[in-house]
């Protein structure tokens, strides 16, 4: 995980009609998040089920394998500062605050094993 601490967002654009996230990182990955796969993966300790849930380590292992609820769209996307984006949900939910670490790692273009080898 250590490359995930040396990228960044170049690019980032939200497709509300097709409903996906896709973030073009500084190293020129470009991962496209489902936004019902990214709602179910949210990070917040209500998500989760608790804090001893939390953390980089209880991450999905593959976002596409998680089944949404339903369809999810977003109402709005803001930044947090230099390392997170934090959306606001449809439904209202709008607690979970995504870290450029956890989005690297949710990326479904590429799988755990790839990402700890390239740093």
């Amino acid at each position: 995980m250590s490359n995930a601490l040396k990228v960044r967002p170049k690019a980032i654009t939200l497709n509300k009609a097709e409903g996906y996230l896709e973030i073009i990182w500084s190293d020129d990955l470009v991962c496209r998040y489902p936004l019902g796969h990214l709602r179910e993966a949210c990070p917040c300790v209500e998500c989760r089920g608790g804090h001893a849930k939390m953390g980089l380590e209880h991450a999905p292992q593959d976002l596409l394998k998680l089944v949404p609820k339903r369809s999810y769209g977003l109402k709005d996307l803001s930044p947090v500062g230099n390392y997170a984006l934090q959306p606001i949900w449809d439904d209202g939910h709008a607690t979970g605050m995504y870290t450029w670490e956890y989005l690297r790692l949710l990326c479904p273009q590429i799988t755990r094993s790839d990402e700890s080898d390239s740093g």
